[in-house]
């Protein structure tokens, strides 16, 4: 497949076909694109909640400011962070890395414990913001491979993650919601999909020395 082509063929897509639903298959290539996203030492401290429920959906309507994406798209995908980082996070991941690589403390326990001086050392808005950082590499990654898969897609920064928290009640599994991606198929009639891309000519988008 033509990446190039297929990322010309995105963009947000405006209008959903209600219709329309994602397979199972399709889905699946998702949450494992998802997983696989790169993060920042690797400690993966963003989750991904996955949306079909249309009632629930339908209460999130408001609180994203009415773009009916939300409730037309196939499923919401809704990118969260951790309220915050912890020393378990830390040794739980180390751990996880020698039950799969088998890779000696030793060599290890230098490298864990760095990270957890590292963290400590921010402050808890400084992490939620590395949390941050990692939920946006998540999310272009998603793009992306939803462009390639011929999935329509659509970012949205757009709503209210307070009432999102609340209604998901994410505070229960220690997260907060950043992002939100509408995912499906676009709609026969969504003008937006014939626009020619806006992009400034690549020499002025690259520098090269």
């Amino acid at each position: 497949m033509d990446i190039i082509k297929q990322l010309k063929w995105r963009y947000a897509t405006k209008k959903f076909n209600a219709t329309k639903k994602l397979s199972s298959e399709k889905l699946d290539i998702i949450k494992q694109a998802f997983n696989l996203t790169a993060t920042s030492f690797g400690l993966q401290t963003i989750k991904l909640m996955v949306i079909e429920d249309q009632a629930i959906r339908e209460s999130l309507v408001k609180s994203a400011f009415n773009q009916k994406q939300v409730v037309n798209a196939s499923h919401l995908l809704v990118i969260c962070i951790q309220n915050d980082i912890s020393p378990d996070d830390i040794n739980n991941y180390y751990k996880n890395i020698q039950g799969i690589r088998h890779t000696s403390n030793d060599i290890l326990n230098p490298y864990r414990e760095d990270l957890i001086k590292t963290m400590h050392n921010m402050s808890v808005a400084e992490r939620l913001q590395w949390s941050t950082n990692q939920a946006y590499i998540a999310l272009g990654n998603l793009m992306t491979v939803c462009a390639v898969e011929g999935i329509d897609s659509c970012p949205m920064e757009g709503f209210l993650p307070g009432d999102f928290d609340q209604i998901l009640e994410l505070d229960k599994r220690g997260l907060k919601s950043v992002l939100l991606l509408p995912i499906g198929y676009r709609a026969d009639d969504d003008m937006f999909s014939g626009f020619k891309k806006v992009r400034k000519p690549l020499a002025e988008a690259v520098i090269e020395l």
